[in-house]
């Protein structure tokens, strides 16, 4: 059977008080494509052109934000992850970002069919005065297309570091009975959608107390402060939200990261 076997790879730069395209690597369905921009960061959206992923088929996207350089990345859709056949299917995402760079990772939503089978990685290495918005998205079936996931497996592994220092570590691990899982309150609570989402920046606290009003009940927000020697003056904000589908999820999700991508709007590729 065939499987995809794709690689992507981005590199931008500031150049003339501009972020500019530095570097273009397409191999197989991953493509790369940059809308114009008048202002603000380079935005640039990932496309994979089979149309979703199964088992055996393999992902992997490489970022590369410039010192004082600004990027939005994000996904022409959300990716699928369909019933397989046979193995598991693995994404990995790995960015660097130099001093007073910023990344936007913003990829639409994951939607996991029943008996799928996806891991995924994100590595991020920072430099001490870089920043990151970080915002990763999961969907059980669609309910308002009558989809209903009972058996998947799933993983999805964070590793985020500033300074060569570890400052995020997050797993999440589904297998076998996911609606079982997902009914648990200290899980879902019987919701089917669910998002984490990380800030690391300066001003990161100054928004805690708007953020969490923005996700209410149904999650909920943390800070911590990274200062020391490697981070700066660096602090992290971290959202968890649940959600009974992913269009109560986008309800919450949307206004969060508008509040915390101070650098840009989101990404149109969200609103169409």
């Amino acid at each position: 059977m065939q499987r995809v076997q794709a690689t992507g790879q981005l590199a931008v730069a500031a150049h003339g008080g501009r972020t500019r395209l530095e570097r273009l690597f397409q191999q197989g369905a991953a493509k790369i494509r940059m809308p114009v921009t008048a202002a603000g960061p380079l935005e640039a959206i990932l496309i994979n052109t089979a149309g979703g992923m199964t088992g055996g088929d393999r992902l992997e996207w490489e970022i590369g934000v410039g010192a004082d350089a600004a990027a939005v990345v994000t996904t022409q859709a959300c990716e699928k992850a369909y019933r397989s056949a046979g193995g598991v299917a693995h994404i990995r995402t790995s960015a660097r970002v130099a001093a007073g760079g910023h990344l936007a990772w913003l990829p639409q939503e994951t939607i996991l069919y029943d008996r799928s089978a996806l891991h995924r990685r994100l590595d991020v290495d920072l430099a001490p005065s870089a920043t990151a918005l970080i915002v990763e998205s999961v969907i059980f079936g669609r309910r308002a297309m009558g989809e209903v996931v009972t058996t998947a497996q799933f993983r999805d592994v964070w590793r985020i570091r500033s300074g060569g220092r570890l400052v995020h570590a997050d797993a999440i691990a589904f297998d076998g009975d996911v609606a079982g899982q997902l009914s648990h309150a200290a899980v879902a609570g019987g919701g089917t959608a669910f998002a984490t989402v990380l800030l690391i920046a300066p001003d990161a606290e100054e928004r805690l107390d708007q953020a969490r009003k923005i996700v209410g009940e149904a999650g909920g927000v943390s800070f911590w402060s990274l200062r020391g020697d490697a981070q700066a003056a660096n602090g992290k904000l971290l959202a968890r939200l649940v959600a009974s589908d992913g269009y109560d999820l986008r309800r919450r999700l949307v206004p969060l990261l508008g509040l915390l991508n101070a650098q840009a709007a989101l990404p149109k590729v969200w609103s169409t």
